[in-house]
Order: C-alpha cells, then structure tokens, then sequence
C-alpha cells in the first residue's frame, strides 16, 4: 500500500470526493484495469421454515485508487460516495488485511 498523492479526482484520500457515513468490510474478488474493484462479504440469513440460517453473499463495485491499489484477496474497508460511475457508489478508503 502506497501512501503517495495519486492525483486521482475521484481518490476519497487525496481527492475531490467526499465520504459518508456507510461503510462495509469486504474481499476483494476481482481487480479491474480501470481503477475498479468487485468486493463480497457474506451474512447470514434466517430461514423461518427450517429454524436455521443460510450463508448469503453481497457484492458491489467500488474505485479502486493508486494510492490504494488493493489486490486481489485483500481485506478492505470501503466508505459510500457520490456516484462515481454508473454501478459505482462506494469507495476503498483502507486496506484492513491482507490475503486470507
């Protein structure tokens, strides 16, 4: 993890994009030429009928910043932003850890 100015208007650390107060913890999955990043985290779901829980998975694209540049299995904090793209709303803003 780098910690350089990127020069990225759309980095949440060194640019002109603002945070807000959601946030998630995820995996990242899949890594994009692009400065774009597909992360996944798991939850678990009730299921009424059968008295247990099932594992369910959420995805969402984020902008994966130079300064950044969080690889592939990194854990990774990521912050909502303005829309970015058309499927990106959210930001990595840290890397948590690495791969697991």
């Amino acid at each position: 993890m780098k910690n350089e100015p990127c020069g990225d208007k759309k980095c949440p650390v060194h640019g002109h994009v603002t945070v807000k107060k959601e946030s998630f913890t995820g995996k990242v999955i899949k890594k994009d030429a692009n400065r774009s990043a597909t992360i996944e985290w798991d939850r678990q779901h009730y299921v009424q009928k059968y008295e247990r829980y099932e594992v369910r998975r959420s995805r969402i694209h984020v902008h994966n910043p130079a300064c950044i540049n969080a690889k592939i299995g990194d854990v990774v904090k990521v912050m909502k932003t303005r829309p970015l793209s058309k499927t990106k709303n959210f930001a990595i803003v840290t890397v948590v850890g690495g791969k697991q």
